[in-house]
């Protein structure tokens, strides 16, 4: 029978959901997590193949708006919902998404793809780069040492009921988004996100509880979400461990209010926290970072859509006049010479195709990878995937592109 690919139908959306659940390895989700994602799920954006009737291949989209360096929230599909059944691999089902995929993100006027991977090694033959690189920390909270800046004591902290402090956290974190590239801006319903609780996500861990750091306006300048797993060694000593969900802070001594706190938590030596940006203000309130064991993995995927779109939305943090030869064999309306002039922070960007000599090649690939200001294109160079055609050309560009911090990616979609 041959293979059929529609856009998904609201009553299809348990077919696709118990199909992907099978691609990732046949565990079964928590009823919360799948009625949060069948309420965040944008039908109208999911493609589904079928074989009969049976979901074999997907792919969907959230709509998003993403931070980036030096300008307002970009609009960017946020692609997610992304498999193939283990019977149908190797079958051209992944190209045949991507392909309309991209012509619908394309068609609705979207710059930019982003997507987080499973496997990073897929996507970069799609034209995704690894734009943004997340830390994960395992301090030992006995050994690691943590100082804090001027005015941290000025901060009162008061343990509150995740949902009832929801509107104060959110508050922060829309604020956090304007500063740090990679950041999606909160969409209705994704607040929920960061309270999804499920017990069968524990791994006999307390519930989920908040900290919020107040000035002594009593606003609201960070919280920590974290759970606390106990646990004892044969002695009987307390070797507990804090799992840390988010922390969020308007400023050093706010952030530094929150860390303390949780470094303190009785009958616990382990601080447990991942996905954090990989420039961390907290790596510098350690005496040791070496306890802090920390470790980096690629975080978020970035495919510039419509090129010259998605170059003329974002920031440089220097004046830039450059002509990229760009390679695009998947998106071929990017390929081609393109002109960027920049007059540096704050001014006028264009973007227009050229006939002028290119200064630099490169693929859509590293212009994805160098989007976000995390990744110099001196690096890239390095590796051979940025080809400087004219001198100096390279360290203009790359001065240019680079941000002022890392980006970042705070949760998963």
């Amino acid at each position: 029978m041959a293979l059929e690919m529609r856009v998904l139908q609201a009553d299809e959306w348990d077919a696709l959901y118990d199909h992907l659940e099978l691609a990732f390895g046949g565990v079964p989700d928590s009823s919360e997590t799948r009625e949060l994602f069948r309420s965040l799920t944008e039908v109208e954006r999911s493609l589904a193949v079928w074989d009969g009737q049976t979901c074999v291949g997907s792919a969907s989209a959230f709509s998003f708006r993403l931070s980036v360096p030096g300008g307002a929230p970009v609009p960017a599909a946020g692609v997610t919902m992304v498999g193939v059944a283990p019977t149908h691999r190797r079958g051209g089902i992944l190209s045949s998404l991507m392909r309309r995929q991209l012509d619908d993100v394309r068609a609705g006027g979207e710059p930019l793809a982003v997507l987080t991977a499973s496997e990073p090694a897929i996507y970069g033959r799609f034209g995704y780069g690894i734009a943004a690189h997340e830390l994960s920390l395992d301090i030992d909270t006995d050994r690691a040492g943590l100082s804090v800046p001027p005015g941290t004591d000025a901060l009162r902290l008061r343990i509150v009921d995740p949902a009832k402090a929801l509107g104060d956290c959110e508050r922060v974190y829309a604020e956090l988004v304007a500063r740090r590239p990679g950041m999606p801006a909160r969409q209705p319903g994704w607040e929920r996100l960061p309270l999804l609780d499920p017990e069968s996500d524990r791994e006999g861990a307390s519930r989920l509880m908040c900290v919020v750091a107040e000035r002594p306006d009593g606003e609201v300048a960070g919280y920590a979400r974290y759970r606390v797993k106990p646990d004892w060694d044969a002695a009987g000593a307390p070797r507990g461990t804090v799992m840390v969900r988010n922390l969020d802070a308007l400023d050093p001594a706010a952030a530094a209010a929150l860390w303390r706190y949780l470094f303190g938590i009785d009958l616990t030596s382990t601080l447990r926290v991942g996905r954090r940006p990989v420039d961390d203000p907290v790596l510098h309130l350690l005496g040791d970072a070496r306890r802090a064991r920390p470790s980096t993995a690629d975080a978020l995927h970035v495919r510039l859509v419509d090129l010259p779109a998605a170059l003329r939305a974002r920031g440089y943090g220097a004046a830039l006049d450059v002509v990229l030869e760009v390679e695009d064999a998947f998106c071929p309306w990017n390929a081609g010479r393109w002109r960027l002039v920049s007059a540096g922070p704050g001014g006028a960007v264009s973007c227009v195709r050229t006939e002028d000599p290119a200064d630099l090649a490169l693929s859509a690939r590293e212009l994805g990878a160098a989007y976000l200001g995390g990744v110099a294109l001196t690096s890239l160079a390095g590796a051979g995937l940025v080809r400087e055609l004219r001198p100096g050309a390279l360290a203009a560009a790359s001065r240019a592109f680079a941000g002022d911090v890392a980006p970042w990616l705070p949760h998963g979609f």
